[in-house]
């Protein structure tokens, strides 16, 4: 069973679908081998790299940027604000 959702196939992240300990196996839709781990505990709603994520790269959520990582995330990392700089809600009128 998926512990974490892919909200669109255009997404380098997932979200925990449950608090998800460290060493907990990732699985999702296409992806239930459990291949990847969580490096670190992730809170319910959170969201996981899943691929590499260099630093002032895009996050992918949604299918849309959502934010640029402010330090390299590695699959399987807490992405969160402590190294995600958020755009959603950053218009300008």
């Amino acid at each position: 069973m998926a512990n974490t959702l892919k909200i669109n196939p255009k997404d380098n992240v997932v979200v925990a679908l449950s608090d998800l300990p460290a060493g907990a196996r990732l699985s999702w839709d296409g992806n239930m081998d459990g291949e990847l781990a969580a490096l670190e505990d992730i809170p319910f709603g959170h969201k996981v790299a899943i691929v590499p994520i260099v630093k002032g790269a895009p996050v992918i959520k949604y299918g849309a940027n959502i934010g640029v990582a402010t330090q390299d995330i590695a699959p399987g990392q807490h992405v969160h604000s402590h190294n995600l700089a958020t755009v959603r809600g950053a218009a300008r009128a």
